[in-house]
C-alpha cells in the first residue's frame, strides 16, 4: 500500500468514524454492553471469589482491575465486526462502493468509531472500581498511560473481530465466534487467578498470551511493579495482530463486496 493509499484510506476512514460516533450519539443504547458488563464483571468475581483467592476482596481488587480492564475492551471489540456485518447485510456497503473512497476506509472507520466504546468502557470500570474500594498506587501520568495502552491493545486486536465480521454471513453467527474465541482467550490467562497453579500446558500458554502481558503491564503502572518485559511482549502481540489479521479483513472485506 502506497503512502498517498494509505493518507487517503487514513483521511476517509476518519469521516466514516464520525458517522459511527453519531450513530452511538443518536442510539445510546449501544453503549449498554459495556457500561454494564464491566460493573458485573467487577462485582461477580470480587464479592464471590476475592475473600477465597486472595484472602480479602480488598487485595483481589488490586489485582483484578487491571485484568478486568483488558478482558472488558476484548470483549468490547466484538462490536465492530457484528456493526460491520450488519452493515454489510443492510446494504450499506453497496452504497460506500459507489462513493470515490478507499477500499478500507469503511473498516478504519468502524475501528476509530470505537475509540469512544473503549473510552466509556474504561471509565466505567474504573470509577466503580474506585467506589469498591480500588486505588492507584502510582500516579496520574501511570493511569494515564495505562488507560492509552488499553485502548491501544483494543484497537490491535480489534481487526480479528473485523475479520470475522467480513467472513460470516449473520451477525449472530459474528457474535457467537467472537464469544467462542475471547473467553478462552481471558479465562485462560492470569486475569482472575496467579498461574502457579495451572496445569503445565495451559500455565506455559498462559504466561506468554496476550492478555496476560497487558494485564501484568496494567498491573506495574497501577500498582507498582515490573513494566518493561510485560509491556514489550504485548507490543509484540500487538504489532502482530494488526499485522495478521489487518490484511485478513482487508481481503475478506473486498471478497464479501
Amino acid at each position: 500500500m502506497s503512502t498517498i493509499a494509505l493518507d487517503k484510506g487514513m483521511r476517509h476512514g476518519f469521516s466514516l468514524a464520525w458517522r459511527g460516533i453519531l450513530k452511538i450519539r443518536k442510539n445510546p443504547e449501544q453503549l449498554m454492553d459495556v457500561t454494564i458488563a464491566p460493573i458485573v464483571f467487577l462485582a461477580m468475581f470480587t464479592y464471590l471469589f476475592g475473600g477465597a483467592l486472595a484472602g480479602n476482596t480488598d487485595a483481589y481488587l488490586q489485582m483484578l482491575v487491571p485484568g478486568i480492564m483488558v478482558m472488558n475492551i476484548l470483549q468490547a471489540s466484538m462490536t465492530a465486526g457484528v456493526q460491520l456485518n450488519t452493515d454489510v447485510s443492510k446494504g450499506v456497503f453497496d452504497r460506500f462502493r459507489s462513493m470515490p473512497i478507499a477500499r478500507s476506509a469503511p473498516l478504519i472507520g468502524a475501528v476509530l468509531a470505537d475509540i469512544v466504546r473503549y473510552v466509556v468502557c474504561i471509565m466505567v470500570l474504573l470509577v466503580v472500581a474506585t467506589v469498591m474500594g480500588f486505588r492507584v498506587q502510582t500516579g496520574p501520568v501511570e493511569l494515564l498511560v495505562a488507560v492509552g495502552l488499553t485502548i491501544v491493545f483494543g484497537l490491535a486486536f480489534c481487526w480479528a473481530s473485523v475479520f470475522v465480521g467480513m467472513l460470516l454471513k449473520t451477525p449472530q453467527a459474528v457474535q457467537g465466534m467472537m464469544f467462542v474465541l475471547i473467553m478462552p482467550l481471558t479465562f485462560g490467562s492470569n486475569v482472575f487467578v496467579g498461574t502457579s497453579t495451572m496445569p503445565g500446558w495451559l500455565k506455559a500458554w498462559a504466561d506468554i498470551s496476550p492478555v496476560s502481558l497487558m494485564a501484568d503491564a496494567l498491573r506495574g503502572l497501577l500498582n507498582g511493579g515490573a513494566i518493561a518485559a510485560p509491556l514489550t511482549g504485548s507490543l509484540i502481540w500487538m504489532v502482530a495482530a494488526v499485522a495478521v489479521f489487518f490484511p485478513l479483513a482487508t481481503w475478506a472485506y473486498r471478497k464479501r463486496v
